[in-house]
């Protein structure tokens, strides 16, 4: 199949999550046979942190303005099996109308950000990303998150097909590898600062760090702020090029997984930091919400923590303990999250939805 995309990023994982799961995506796919062309933005912020300059087997095209580039998308739709426009994609909206016009092939829909859509739909927000008319005219809507969120597309956006894509890890990427000094820790962090996980990041990490000040807690990503409660057995790394995530995991005693609020508050979205942690046979300490027995099966795979008390007990389980968790949750995340696994699924759930397409098509027209 030839799959145009529409998205953030893939160029850049600076503060950003869409760019590491559309390279391991993208090269499954590609490595499967099918022909891809990612459309992005070249925004001044991700061009002065690129760490990806071309696709592999694939195209990558960046752009200025969406008007330099409408022509050359058509004719890229014009022979596309299937196109996708994706959450937070600066000319969505734009993208939306050429790929409703222009597109022979399946026309999808793909929200990254599910719980974040949702929670500002709920609160009355504008949504930059989805048109006023919603999703309707989509043959497919793909979920980040899983659970009640799909009914929420159907109820909300007026989708008539909708199905979860959830994150993944590249194991050729996140592997285990040769800790390094510099990333040494007894509980590590990486993630991009963001408000709705600091009251979950202080009680997880900061409070930790706070009741055992002789050991090493390490924290990676971008733009957190002067602000932040650092003490001084906090370290810090400002931001992280994927090629370094797994020296990063590898170097820690055990590292934690921290989720966003809306994330938290409808379940059913596991981050891609929590796949790549597992998938570098890092253990893993992570905040608690529904659906996470569905991905790793706790006390075996993963520990859960409800507060700074757990993390605490955590610190204290000895090496062979953690490192049983650790291999447990690596051979899961190779055989149920890697993203060739959501590579096979992408391209069945495209065409169990172009199938079906026909029929619906008739449907609507009778």
């Amino acid at each position: 199949m030839k799959i145009v995309i529409f998205g953030l990023t893939i160029s850049s994982s600076w503060g950003n999550g869409h760019a590491t799961l559309w390279r391991g995506l993208c090269s499954a796919l590609i490595q499967s046979g099918h022909d891809i062309v990612f459309y992005e933005r070249n925004v001044p912020y991700y061009a002065e942190m690129r760490d990806l300059h071309e696709i592999p087997g694939g195209r990558l095209e960046l752009y200025d303005d969406w008007q330099s580039i409408r022509r050359r998308a058509a004719g890229d739709l014009s022979d596309a099996d299937v196109a996708i426009v994706t959450s937070y994609c600066p000319d969505s909206l734009a993208a939306n109308d050429v790929v409703l016009a222009e597109c022979r092939g399946l026309r999808v829909f793909y929200d990254l950000d599910t719980p974040v859509t949702l929670a500002r739909l709920e609160a009355g927000e504008y949504v930059p990303y989805i048109a006023p008319s919603g999703l309707g005219d989509f043959d497919l809507v793909l979920s980040y998150s899983g659970g009640r969120a799909l009914e929420e597309f159907r109820t909300r956006l007026g989708a008539r097909r909708v199905a979860p894509l959830y994150g993944h890890v590249d194991p050729d990427l996140h592997c285990p590898a040769r800790p390094l000094p510099h990333y040494r820790a007894d509980l590590s962090y990486l993630g991009t600062y963001s408000e709705d996980r600091q009251e979950a990041l202080e009680a997880l990490l900061v409070a930790p760090a706070q009741m055992r000040s002789d050991q090493r807690f390490l924290i990676g990503g971008a733009q957190y702020p002067q602000h932040f409660p650092w003490s001084s057995n906090i370290y810090f790394v400002r931001h992280l090029p994927p090629a370094e995530h797994a020296a990063f995991f590898c170097s820690s005693r055990l590292t934690l997984n921290v989720t966003r609020r809306a994330m938290v508050e409808r379940g059913w979205c596991p981050s891609g930091r929590l796949f790549e942690a597992a998938a570098c046979g890092a253990p893993i300490v992570s905040d608690v919400w529904e659906g996470l027995d569905a991905f790793f099966q706790p006390n075996e795979e993963i520990i859960l923590a409800h507060g700074s008390g757990d993390v605490v007990a955590a610190l204290e389980f000895g090496d062979q303990q953690l490192q049983t968790m650790a291999r447990r949750a690596r051979e899961r995340t190779l055989q149920e999250h890697s993203s060739r696994r959501r590579a096979t699924e992408l391209v069945q759930l495209l065409e169990s939805a172009s199938d079906a397409q026909p029929s619906a098509m008739a449907s609507a027209g009778a």
